[in-house]
């Protein structure tokens, strides 16, 4: 039986990321337990990934899919504007009392790059509700990456993701993350400026670059000075992936405006919210309702994501997700002083959950497309554990409650990796 569907796949499937015409045959999955993924053939893998970042919780956890079930037999959708229900009523607060002071007001979308979409549409309507039109201009980060809609690509600076759409893309001006170099774009340009988006600590498919807390108290200063919305990007960061909820406490900082998905719904449902203050919400107040933010899609504030999502908070409290994550650090932090010396290593780095060694590859390497990221991923598999570098950049970020046992064995083929590189 698995034999047919694995064919449709093969003849049908577009996969994200992917060469149709030169990458291996997907592995099938079958199912999922904890931090092992299943597969078709009898394997099984350590997601080290957490599937693409989201999985903080594990797979198949039974506390959240007790509350799938539940929820949907009593809802699972409804159109979201003018109709509200509990699930997503009950989130949004949970999210305003746990993020940074001051965001007060929920957004849902379906994903990171629509919750990016939705925090640009913010920032840029509201200073036009505010009479001033003039502001087309966002700053962000080099090296960023914020989604591939075409917001999201206009203000990431990862170029492999972007370079096909140039083209299509609106005005932004990159900056490292220096204070000088904000202060001068902001006395430069500052009166064109719509905001400022970063990630916050670390950016993730940038290259798991990690630059300095000060930054951001830097970055919220400036702008607070002149007015300009400052929007930190926690798709990845949020929910204790850098070790505190989200990674502005590290400033800590209050953005104007937070963007979140990924471990929101621990990776069961799409689901993306945009955080904002009063501020930015009352510029949308009017008898006039061109000044709406005219933005949606049909699964907005889904029931059962929503669902899902309040009961992963539940989890994150309940099973000291914080504490877990300290511990992940504590290990990685051991196991990465090892490799520093290594010449074959040209950086080993991490914050929170997350480990990442910059591998010195035999010869240059040409960034994200280079092959030796694709070898290094089935050299790893080869292993039994699923790691996806970043060009020569080889990274883990596992599900918190993975076991020492598991951890040391990813290390061990992160450590491996280094020698067939």
């Amino acid at each position: 039986m698995n034999q047919d569907w694995i064919a449709a796949d093969r003849a049908h499937v577009w996969h994200p990321y992917t060469q149709m015409r030169t990458a291996p045959p997907p592995i099938p999955v079958v199912r999922a337990e904890g931090v092992y993924l299943h597969t078709a053939d009898g394997r099984r893998i350590i997601d080290a990934i957490s599937s693409w970042w989201v999985n903080i919780h594990g797979h198949n956890h039974p506390r959240l899919n007790r509350a799938l079930a539940e929820q949907a037999a009593r809802l699972s959708q409804v159109i979201f504007a003018g109709f509200t229900h509990e699930p997503a009523a009950r989130l949004a607060a949970a999210l305003a009392e746990r993020a940074p002071p001051g965001l007060t007001r929920v957004f849902y979308s379906d994903d990171g790059s629509t919750a990016v979409e939705v925090a640009l549409k913010m920032a840029w309507q509201y200073w036009r509700n505010r009479g001033e039109t003039g502001r087309k201009l966002f700053v962000a980060l080099e090296g960023g990456y914020h989604g591939d809609t075409f917001g999201a690509m206009s203000v990431s600076g990862v170029e492999a993701f972007r370079a096909s759409f140039t083209d299509l893309l609106f005005e932004v001006r990159r900056i490292p993350p220096r204070a000088e170099r904000l202060a001068e774009l902001l006395e430069r340009e500052g009166d064109r400026v719509a905001g400022v988006i970063l990630e916050p600590i670390l950016q993730g498919a940038g290259g798991m670059r990690i630059y300095p807390a000060q930054f951001l108290r830097d970055a919220r200063e400036l702008t607070r000075a002149r007015g300009i919305p400052l929007i930190a990007d926690e798709v990845l960061t949020g929910f204790g992936r850098t070790g505190r909820m989200f990674a502005c406490e590290h400033g800590p900082i209050s953005p104007d405006i937070m963007c979140l998905s990924k471990a929101l719904a621990a990776g069961y449902l799409p689901l993306g919210a945009t955080l904002c203050t009063d501020a930015i919400y009352e510029a949308f107040l009017s008898e006039d309702r061109t000044r709406s933010l005219l933005h949606g899609h049909s699964y907005t504030g889904n029931a059962l994501a929503c669902a899902v999502a309040l009961e992963s908070l539940r989890v994150f409290d309940d099973e000291r997700c914080l504490e877990r994550v300290a511990s992940l650090e504590l290990l990685f932090r051991e196991r990465l002083a090892s490799l520093r010396s290594d010449r074959r290593v040209t950086d080993a780095r991490g914050v929170g959950g997350i480990a990442a060694i910059e591998v010195a590859a035999a010869r240059p390497h040409t960034g994200y497309f280079d092959e030796i990221g694709p070898r290094l991923q089935r050299e790893a598999l080869s292993r039994d554990v699923l790691l996806r570098p970043l060009g020569n950049v080889v990274y883990a970020m596992p599900p918190y409650g993975i076991a020492p046992a598991d951890l040391h064995r990813v290390c061990d083929v992160m450590e491996a990796l280094i020698h067939v590189a």
